[in-house]
């Protein structure tokens, strides 16, 4: 009876650890869930105006980023954090500026992945504020996470954590990152960009870019990233479906050869309307979203090109 009350305890507690151990790899998160959504939920707010370029709102906004590079230990790219450039759109002239992060690389830190997402929006319009909660900062904010995520998780590859201005202008700061490298562009192995990711009534998260590499296309192809969200290939012209190719920065990459792998939902109701507000997004999907973009950055990190 003796022993069979102790081969009893020993079972019990044997079914506690394993039980302990699947809570822990089910509520186990790359970075922290909460400070995502509280920095979606600041920038998409009043106070940043829209976040359209050259204004005040882009101003606070810069100072936001580079903030948080600063308290993730984030390297600027260049000498700074800012890359500034000016162009003319409809006779008007703009002055924009790029956000460069840089986290070296373990072992081949000579190689680079750029991960992107515009921070600018559409600002103030007939009285209205365009606060853009998923157009863009929540790509912005999944930045940030990617950021805390790699400073606990050093890469394999160097990482440009790029927080691209004016890409509703244009794509213009992307445009310029490309056509004046800091870093050798044939250096680059792939752009990941992430632009409006933070909402979808049918929980899917379609990724652009895929077809047009085969070792993206098997990353992508042959892994099961969610069981929440659905991560669907399109939008890249091989399909029935618009071809988001040209759509965000993503596109300036691949017109110098560069690969990529677009993340975004599809257009919705509030799309460049002033109530893409916070309130909108779905936050369990979003949480979900960066967490499969993460777990495809590692497959890639770890993928010879």
């Amino acid at each position: 009876m003796k022993i069979k009350f102790i081969f009893l305890f020993f079972l019990f507690q044997i079914l506690c650890i394993n039980s302990n151990s699947q809570i822990f790899e089910k509520t186990a998160s790359p970075f922290c869930e909460e400070s995502m959504l509280k920095h979606i939920k600041s920038l998409s707010s009043d106070a940043f105006e829209g976040r359209k370029t050259g204004t005040k709102g882009a101003l606070k906004t810069r100072k936001y980023i580079i903030n948080q590079f600063h308290s993730l230990h984030i390297l600027p790219l260049g000498k700074s954090y800012e890359q500034s450039f000016s162009f003319i759109k409809k006779s008007k002239e703009y002055k924009g500026t790029n956000i460069l992060g840089f986290i070296k690389g373990t072992e081949l830190s000579e190689k680079y992945i750029v991960i992107s997402a515009h921070y600018d929006h559409e600002g103030i319009k007939m009285g209205e504020i365009y606060n853009g909660a998923d157009d863009n900062a929540s790509g912005l904010s999944a930045l940030f996470s990617f950021g805390e995520y790699l400073k606990n998780n050093p890469p394999k590859h160097s990482v440009i954590l790029a927080a691209f201005d004016a890409e509703e202008l244009g794509l213009q700061g992307s445009k310029y990152f490309v056509r004046n490298p800091i870093i050798p562009l044939k250096n680059i192995k792939v752009n990941i960009n992430m632009d409006m990711i933070s909402r979808s009534e049918k929980n899917e998260l379609y990724v652009c870019g895929v077809k047009r590499n085969k070792t993206l296309d098997y990353i992508i192809s042959n892994f099961e990233y969610s069981k929440k969200i659905k991560l669907i290939s399109g939008h890249d012209d091989y399909d029935n479906l618009e071809d988001w190719t040209y759509s965000s920065d993503h596109v300036n990459f691949y017109k110098k050869r560069i690969p990529f792998l677009y993340f975004g939902v599809e257009d919705h109701k509030d799309y460049h309307e002033p109530t893409d507000d916070y309130e909108n997004i779905h936050p369990d999907f979003y949480v979900e979203a960066v967490k499969v973009i993460i777990s495809v950055f590692k497959k890639i990190d770890n993928s010879p090109f």
